[in-house]
């Protein structure tokens, strides 16, 4: 089954919040973070929800009727 356009946007977009979580994580997790720690708490608290939400507008628009 090919996937529709707008579903790969949002699953690019879950990809890329995704590994800005990860990041985040790791930078809180082994000392000071770049940003500092607002900015990158901050950066995790949308970043978090935001991917599970395009993966799930992405699993959504691309299931069939």
């Amino acid at each position: 089954m090919p996937m529709k356009p707008l579903a790969g946007l949002f699953l690019a977009l879950a990809c890329l919040l995704g590994i800005a979580a990860t990041g985040c994580v790791f930078e809180l997790a082994y000392g000071e973070p770049d940003l500092g720690l607002q900015a990158t708490r901050l950066i995790l608290a949308g970043s978090l929800p935001g991917c599970v939400l395009a993966l799930v507008l992405a699993i959504r628009i691309n299931k069939p009727v």
